[in-house]
């Protein structure tokens, strides 16, 4: 019986094989894919698992926030590494190979941009309230570093974009700064509205809902703090937009700038010489007690302020909640004085002035 045994060939002749198959370029960029996928994966679950359980052991959140944030574009960055390695060992042509770089590069630097941005402001958020008041960055400053982060952030990614694109970046630089020189000499209005934003911002004159009043007579809520301007909304619901600029040279009133929003009001009003001071106390008083819009705390007061020429002068001084109601509230209470003043035969006077006439004046016109 004859046994039929096939002649492989011997093991050095695959090998040499297997070595000649793994020298060719598509074979060694398709390996340089898979490994960049392996180890992006692999970087991904050390991130993702190991770190992560690591985060949660401490006592705030801020580590754990940031890894989550961090561990795509690590991801990424390795993939990418991976892909452009690849695409060196197609040998394509230059320029193919040239747009693929830079493609991979930029899409690498705008996912870290966007990332490190995103780390960024849950810092400065998870810091201002670790600060409790005694740091610059708190809840009010938060909008100046959320603008100023975008700026830096995207100069730097534009910066490493350049330079992956194999641009003279200094000769940019230098080009860039003649431009900004003529922009800013052209936009000085802007570039002033742009500094008082910033001022406005580190300063915190007025906060977002404070109810403020400008030079120029405006007076509304502010709703919203911009870096080139600032919109209120007036109590006739007409949104107002005032340059930056404008206000950092004006004096704000911040109405709700205070440890509350209560308001005090004051009222002047004068009686006639002769009239029962104890009585006019009592009906103010009464009058600010009965008013549903006003305070209970702290009490209404009554001052004897002065006397006037034409007679005594007292003040009304009492609290409101709101200091867009002011007007309405006071209206309320000069309409309600004067009814019981006139029910109680207290005299408000009209200025008064007396002239005297001399004899001889007198005479010497009728001659």
């Amino acid at each position: 019986m004859l046994v039929f045994i096939p002649n492989f060939p011997p093991m050095a002749d695959y090998l040499e094989l297997f070595f000649n198959l793994i020298k060719q370029p598509v074979i060694q960029a398709v390996l340089y894919v898979i490994g960049s996928l392996v180890v992006a994966k692999l970087a991904d679950w050390i991130i993702a698992s190991v770190l992560s359980r690591l985060a949660n052991r401490t006592s705030n959140t801020i580590d754990d926030r940031i890894i989550q944030i961090l561990h795509r574009p690590i991801y990424y960055s390795i993939l990418f590494m991976g892909l452009g390695v690849s695409i060196k060992l197609l040998q394509l042509p230059d320029i193919i190979t040239y747009v693929f770089i830079g493609l991979f590069k930029s899409i690498a630097i705008f996912i870290w941009s966007i990332a490190l941005f995103y780390a960024f402001m849950h810092f400065i958020n998870w810091y201002s309230q670790q600060g409790k008041g005694k740091s610059i960055i708190q809840t009010h400053t938060i909008p100046l570093f959320d603008n100023v982060g975008k700026v830096i952030i995207f100069m730097v990614a534009v910066y490493f974009i350049f330079i992956s694109w194999g641009f003279n970046v200094t000769g940019w630089l230098a080009s860039t700064t003649i431009v900004a020189m003529v922009v800013a000499l052209a936009a000085k209005d802007t570039v002033a509205n742009l500094f008082a934003g910033f001022f406005i911002m580190a300063d915190t004159p007025y906060k977002l809902d404070d109810y403020i009043n400008l030079d120029g007579g405006e007076r509304g809520y502010v709703k919203h703090i911009g870096l080139r301007s600032t919109r209120i909304m007036t109590r006739d619901d007409i949104e107002i937009t005032l340059p930056n600029s404008l206000i950092a040279n004006s004096k704000i009133i911040n109405e709700s700038g205070g440890a509350k929003e209560d308001e005090r009001i004051r009222i002047t009003i004068s009686v006639a010489y002769g009239s029962d001071i104890d009585q006019v106390r009592n009906i103010l008083m009464e009058i600010a007690q009965n008013n549903e819009s006003v305070c209970i705390s702290p009490d209404p007061r009554v001052r004897f302020r002065t006397f006037g020429d034409s007679g005594i002068t007292f003040q009304l001084l009492f609290w409101i909640e709101k200091p867009e109601d002011r007007g309405r509230i006071t209206d309320e209470i000069n309409s309600t004085i004067y009814k019981r003043f006139m029910d109680e035969n207290i005299e408000i006077p009209y200025p008064q002035r007396t002239i005297h006439v001399k004899t001889s004046d007198v005479l010497k016109i009728n001659k």
